[in-house]
């Protein structure tokens, strides 16, 4: 067995970084035995139709979707409707007129009612939107059709929203809070949402109050694999939170779960999320947890489930999920930092621990952790240098994104090998694992005011402590304790191991330099094991050949394919007498250099500047002939003083098919008041619009014309830019352009494949 101890405790850890990925969600896909089971099959052939071609608000395919779930939920009896409502977002500064599809289950009970959520408009203009939001609506089209057919009727009313324009601002969502009657109903709200294509579903919980509540009854409810951390939890509340539950929150106080996976981050928003590209285990997923959420949420009382206590929560081994109050964290704290400090007074008092040899045990583990994050965060730089084209990927995670992980996750893990190596020599494994357990409690301490979910970082102090006693009080020392501490070890990489890979995959490579402390973080707690002279050997020669096998898969798939396609763009802007072709693009190739050439000026243009979910600017442009496109009729309908303001409407009438009005000033303007078809921009407030857009209006099938009304100062005569834009740059006959190859797609997050027509309103 000694001889063996050193394969056995390398199995163990790696077996435990494994079953932390593992436990996250299903890995297979149940059949449905019965009619009131979730049908996966059911699904998929619901998402198949509605995924077939993009479907943003204001086009065909769009009111084809919204038919299709209308009438699905017509064969259930449900009664639907259609809510339409213009929708401004404060926020945002985006309006729409929406057209939200609801429909609701009477219970038995006249309380608060349960409301299942997702999105059925998908992100203009070119994503299919299979699962950015199409997997949540089906989600919940398949599970209310198993919960009907199990012939049990709820204590609790279900509604069922499948909201409009949340690719737009949230906009169905507002609509539906502010101005449907059934809003103030709601207790709570299941959210079903997407950033990528697969991977496991996590929950996020929206409250304005505290969690215990939501945490106890989420994991009464047993879904089946929780995948959630407090951290998490803290993190998002303190962010501009962006889904159609964040509105619930803040417009109405209504608490909530999002249940939303992000792994495979490239399908996001484009034309690759498709019906093929997602992950059928991570549809499976989202189906565990709606089952249970419904099953359980639908006959229990959604009117209490305010708390004036928080909870610390995380995935742990076997059990599933923990969770303790916050009011614990400090006495943890106080009592592991005690401990820590008897352990280490009276390991020296034993001589097992040297108080110089702990000093020198701090440089190696600052080294580990500033020399590994500087090393990825600045040779992701490099990289971005080597293939430019990277940086057209906007959401800043590659086709080759794991692998690049793997070898950055690799190259730390080395080079804390590396580092640790000439300090094994003359100091003492048990000595150089005080400085470890320091920096562990030291970030507990960082964490504990703003970010008191991540409490849980305690847990890997208190096993170290543990490990850290038996080695101070074993009266053997030269018995080799190294399978206990392996074992001792699962929890921690149970946790830590998936965070790993969490936050570059969520935030982007950009953010590889995160990985790494996690892996200088985790290789200090797993000294004890690591240190040992035949498992130190065989690990860090497996770290240096894993971090050449995954460079070099990275290498070789960093190359744009059939199934790994380059985003690309193209608009046509037409100002005044000037009409330019423009991308958005670093990297020019084939299909945008038909029409700006070899040499193309770089540079913005300032005039045709449009809002974007990451600011991107115009990369290139050249001249163009001009077109004379027609342009919106712009009339000013009034222009009165009242009280030294003036009081100005404007209407804007479409000569062509435009998909969206992005208004915006070149000098800053302060608004007393403003609506657009009706609805107020900022609820009635006053704001001030700095350089840039102020308003983007996107074009409903319902609407027509729009109607925007302000009130200013009487001493301003300002500017205001209207650029129209449509999404019919392909099609218009125009314009001769060839089609992208069968390795390119439309670029996400910008105006693309679009002609846009800039005019002035000089007031």
């Amino acid at each position: 067995m000694k001889k063996f101890s050193a394969f056995f405790a390398i199995l163990i850890l790696c077996s435990a970084a494994f079953w932390g990925f593992y436990d996250l969600m299903p890995h297979q896909v149940k059949e449905a035995k019965s009619s009131s089971d979730f049908s996966i099959e059911n699904a998929l052939s619901h998402l198949k139709l509605i995924s077939e071609k993009p479907h943003a608000v204001g086009t065909i395919e769009h009111k084809k979707v919204q038919k299709y779930l209308f009438d699905e939920l017509e064969k259930m009896d449900l009664s639907p409707s259609i809510q339409y409502q213009t929708a401004a977002n404060n926020k945002w500064f985006a309006a729409t007129t929406v057209e939200n599809i609801v429909a609701r289950i009477k219970g038995t009970d006249n309380e608060k009612a349960l409301l299942l959520l997702s999105h059925y408009d998908s992100n203009p203009h070119s994503s299919k939107g299979a699962s950015d939001a199409g997997s949540g609506v089906v989600t919940i089209l398949e599970g209310v059709r198993a919960f009907l057919a199990a012939d049990k009727q709820p204590k609790n009313d279900i509604i069922i929203l499948f909201s409009d324009a949340e690719e737009l601002g949230l906009l169905g969502a507002k609509a539906f809070v502010n101005h449907h009657p059934w809003a103030k109903d709601v207790g709570l709200v299941l959210n079903f949402e997407a950033r990528g294509s697969g991977g496991p579903s996590y929950m996020l919980m929206e409250t304005n109050g505290k969690n215990e509540k939501l945490i106890t009854s989420f994991l009464a409810a047993n879904p089946k694999n929780p995948a959630a951390n407090s951290l998490m939890y803290s993190v998002y509340k303190k962010l501009p939170n962006d889904t159609d539950l964040t509105v619930f929150r803040e417009d109405a106080n209504i608490n909530g779960f999002n249940f939303a996976f992000i792994g495979d981050h490239f399908d996001y928003h484009t034309d690759q999320d498709s019906y093929e590209r997602l992950d059928r285990e991570t549809l499976q997923h989202q189906a565990d947890y709606l089952s249970a959420m419904l099953n359980y949420f639908s006959f229990h009382d959604l009117s209490s489930l305010d708390s004036d206590t928080d909870h610390v929560y995380v995935n742990f081994p076997v059990i599933k999920m923990i969770h303790f109050p916050f009011s614990w964290v400090l006495p943890f704290l106080i009592a592991c930092s005690l401990l820590f400090l008897f352990l280490v007074f009276w390991g020296i008092g034993l001589s097992r621990l040297q108080l110089k040899n702990i000093l020198v045990g701090f440089i190696p583990a600052i080294l580990a952790l500033v020399l590994g994050s500087l090393l990825s965060y600045f040779l992701w730089k490099l990289l971005l240098v080597v293939y430019p084209s990277y940086n057209d990927v906007l959401h800043g995670f590659t086709y080759n994104g794991y692998w690049y992980i793997g070898a950055f996750s690799f190259l730390t893990l080395s080079l804390t090998f590396f580092i640790y190596k000439p300090f094994y020599k003359k100091h003492e494994a048990i000595n150089l694992f005080i400085a470890p357990i320091f920096i562990w409690l030291l970030i507990n301490f960082l964490l504990l005011n703003n970010f008191t979910g991540g409490a849980f970082f305690i847990i890997p102090v208190g096993i170290a402590l543990l490990i850290l006693g038996i080695e101070i009080f074993k009266k053997d020392r030269r018995k080799q304790k190294t399978l206990l501490y392996a074992v001792l070890s699962v929890p921690s990489l149970y946790i830590f191991s998936p965070m790993v890979v969490l936050f570059p995959v969520g935030l982007g490579l950009k953010n590889l330099f995160i990985s790494s402390i996690f892996i200088a973080l985790l290789f200090g707690i797993l000294l004890p094991v690591l240190s040992k002279e035949k498992i130190r050997k065989k690990v860090a020669r497996l770290a240096f050949l894993s971090v050449i096998i995954f460079s070099v898969i990275a290498t070789l798939k960093s190359d744009f394919t059939v199934d790994q396609k380059k985003p690309n763009s193209l608009v046509y802007i037409e100002d005044n007498n000037e009409a330019f072709w423009a991308t958005y693009n670093h990297v020019l190739d084939d299909y945008t250099k038909q029409k700006l050439g070899e040499t193309p000026k770089k540079g913005i243009i300032e005039s045709a500047l449009t809002k974007s979910k990451y600011n991107t600017p115009i990369r290139y442009f050249s001249d163009a002939t001009i077109k004379n496109i027609p342009k919106s009729i712009i009339s000013i309908v009034k222009d009165t003083v009242i009280d030294k303001n003036r009081n100005i409407r404007v209407l804007i009438h479409p000569q062509r098919k435009v998909n969206k009005y992005e208004l915006s000033v070149l000098d800053s303007l302060t608004f007393y008041s403003a609506k657009v078809n009706g609805a107020s921009i900022n609820k009635d407030r006053s704001f001030t619009a700095s350089k840039g857009s102020f308003l983007i209006y996107h074009m409903g099938n319902s609407d027509g014309n729009l109607d925007f009304s302000f009130e200013i100062s009487n001493e301003v005569n300002p500017t205001i830019i209207v650029n129209e834009i449509s999404y019919d740059l392909l099609k218009n006959p125009q314009f001769e352009i060839q089609p992208r190859s069968e390795k390119m797609m439309p670029m996400p997050f910008v105006t693309n494949d679009a002609i846009m027509c800039i005019q002035k309103i000089e007031l």
